[in-house]
């Protein structure tokens, strides 16, 4: 199949409208509030409504900046040092720009989380906790918005495979790294009332003339959003051009998403030491996603590392071996086990 979803829910003109990308976000707090409300009330912890009102907050907030500056950091430190005349001025405020990464998001998370339990003198390993059974449903939504934005694209695999997709999104790489593939789409940009020979003239001068580059990109940003917009003529005929990826962001909401949550959950049914859930948390979480790496493409300014390894699975690899240390060191404090979801017993969480 070719990707035809419009990243917009309500397109308001333009640019401007309410994104999935942004809804997934949304989503994933008032999910993260419910369930740590239901949690907190299950295992009577003192937290109130307010309290876990304030929480989420917190952790949105970390959530955000650290997945933002987790980004810039990990995958694209040239942010720093990219500053524009027009909004938002300066390379690490460009979310566009690269996004958010999950790595950081998380280091973010366990800040806020940190400041909060300081705040209201709150066991933060029960926090952390709280946090680790919750995220993965964001997690669920924001890999979803991922594959209606056609971004953290797959890698090639058969075009026979049942779940095979084409993402007309692959053509903003070509002017870097296959320019000889844009007189391609002239069979193309007919669909959307360019013709071939205007489109060949525009792709000659492109490395020569600002103003042809500067159209080249925009037809193919009309390209994309004409398909977005169900123009079929011009999907039939850049299906042929298009490699079949894998829909790794589906891969990554099951096994990030969908399959932590469950198994996080259950294993809170039986009272368990404060850190467990979150070391849990972050051994399984480095674990599913260096599989789920190998069915994405590494960042194109990054590509393959030592071993042939992505940068996102050596974070992975440096998390599953911290996971690994907080298991040991939390599991062996003295303090008391919290209760489980389906028991009814009382805990105290003033810090020791």
């Amino acid at each position: 199949m070719v990707h035809d979803l419009d990243p917009f829910a309500l397109r308001i003109s333009g640019d401007f409208g309410v994104r999935w990308y942004g809804l997934s976000y949304m989503m994933g707090f008032i999910c993260a509030y419910l369930m740590i409300k239901w949690l907190a009330q299950k295992q009577r912890s003192g937290l109130t409504a307010q309290m876990v009102g304030d929480f989420v907050t917190y952790a949105a907030i970390g959530t955000l900046v650290g997945g933002r500056l987790g980004y810039v950091v990990f995958y694209g430190p040239d942010l720093f040092l990219k500053f524009k005349s027009v909004f938002p001025f300066w390379g690490v405020l460009a979310v566009n720009e690269g996004g958010m990464a999950s790595h950081g998001g998380m280091i973010g998370i366990v800040v806020a989380a940190l400041l909060f339990a300081r705040k209201y003198s709150v066991n933060a390993l029960y926090l952390f906790d709280l946090v680790a059974v919750s995220g993965p449903i964001g997690v669920f939504f924001g890999r979803i918005a991922n594959f209606i934005n056609g971004e953290l694209v797959g890698r090639p695999c058969d075009p026979s495979f049942p779940l095979a997709v084409k993402f007309p999104q692959d053509i903003y790489l070509w002017p870097a790294q296959e320019f000889n593939r844009l007189p391609e789409l002239g069979s193309v940009t007919e669909k959307i009332g360019v013709s071939r020979d205007q489109w060949l003239d525009l792709v000659g001068k492109f490395h020569m003339d600002m103003g042809a580059r500067d159209q080249v990109y925009a037809i193919m940003n009309k390209i994309i959003e004409q398909i977005q917009n169900g123009n079929t003529a011009a999907k039939e005929a850049i299906a042929p051009l298009l490699t079949a990826r894998y829909p790794s962001q589906l891969f990554a909401a099951v096994g990030e998403g969908l399959f932590l949550f469950v198994v996080l959950f259950f294993l809170w049914r039986k009272p368990r030491k404060p850190g467990f859930i979150a070391a849990m948390f972050v051994i399984l979480y480095a674990i599913v996603r260096i599989v789920d790496e190998h069915f994405r493409m590494p960042d194109v300014q990054i590509g393959f590392q030592a071993l042939g390894l992505t940068r996102g699975q050596w974070l992975s690899i440096a998390m599953f071996v911290t996971g690994l240390i907080l298991m040991f060191v939390w599991t062996r404090a003295s303090s008391l086990k919290i209760p489980g979801w389906g028991r009814g017993q009382s805990i105290k969480l003033n810090r020791k």
